[in-house]
């Protein structure tokens, strides 16, 4: 049976991907647990608790057919804080796991980069010729990731493809996460019987993906759709603003309450959506809009 490493596998991403994955490939996930969840897992998936920038990640790539590569340090302030400790785990595990495939036989390696690639749109929807001028430490470690995908299929034929997930959201989602957290903000204070607060005027927009489409875009890449070497943006190329999120969520939980407004905040990135073309060539369909996704993570 084809051997499947899945790096983070206990997070968001990573735990729907074993879901997916587990019934026809020989799943192994390889997560350091730095997350504070503790593995729940089918009995017939491997667990291996250890960092992708060990030696032991290394050779747990050399043995398999696909990669799919979710785990990283994914917060944004801590990137700001500490660049160093960002781009070690971001570049430096990416890379320790590219040279251990590159010693196997490799069918695919899947590599999740992100929107933040990209830093404040230019013209929207944001394609994949974008310019990409990252604002922060993560996200240029993610674009450092995402080039050396593209160099390790160009240099050494290794069969790499990446792709740029936009707010990425879920019922797994954590609520620490800055692309998925105004949701879990939201639903957290109308399940207390407090209102939804929203920094500025909420004409702020954003593309919210769920999380299982994203995995549907994985497993297509995984099982060989779309071209080694290459990038693709995975949204659901719908515009939601911040104001609409918020009233969504109030209908659902059946509550009157009126939004409250704040000072907005700096350096926040006032519009982001996502083209979609691209992925859609290769067979990618999102399939759950957000009214959905909210019910689902609601209850």
């Amino acid at each position: 049976m084809t051997q499947v490493l899945i790096t983070g596998g206990i997070g968001q991403l990573g735990s729907y991907l074993v879901d997916s994955m587990k019934d026809s490939y020989e799943v192994t996930v390889l997560d350091n647990l730095s997350s504070g969840k503790e593995p729940d897992l089918p009995s017939d998936v491997t667990f291996v608790k250890e960092d992708i920038r060990s030696p032991l990640a290394k050779e747990l790539a050399s043995k398999s057919d696909i990669i799919i590569h979710t785990a990283a340090q994914i917060s944004v302030a801590k990137s700001m804080s500490e660049p160093v400790f960002d781009a070690d785990n971001n570049v430096f595990g990416t890379l320790n796991l590219l040279e251990g495939a590159r010693s196997g036989d490799i069918e695919r390696f899947v590599y999740i980069s992100s929107a933040a690639v990209y830093g404040n749109p230019e013209y929207l929807p944001v394609d994949e010729k974008h310019p990409q001028y990252p604002m922060s430490p993560y996200g240029t470690s993610k674009l450092c990731g995402e080039k050396y995908c593209s160099m390790y299929y160009q240099a050494y034929g290794l069969p790499a493809v990446s792709i740029r997930p936009f707010n990425i959201y879920s019922p797994r989602q954590d609520p620490s996460n800055p692309y998925s957290g105004v949701i879990s903000k939201f639903i957290g204070r109308v399940n207390e019987g407090l209102p939804p607060v929203i920094f500025g005027d909420g004409s702020n927009t954003r593309d919210f993906v769920s999380a299982h489409d994203v995995v549907n875009m994985l497993t297509l890449l995984a099982s060989g759709a779309g071209d080694d070497g290459e990038v693709y943006n995975v949204g659901t190329g719908m515009v939601t603003r911040i104001d609409e999120l918020a009233q969504i969520v109030l209908d659902i939980f059946g509550s009157s309450m009126d939004i409250e407004y704040t000072d907005p905040m700096p350096g926040d990135i006032k519009h982001s959506s996502s083209c979609i073309t691209k992925a859609k060539a290769i067979g990618f369909e999102p399939k759950v809009n957000l009214y959905q996704g909210l019910e689902e993570i609601i209850g």
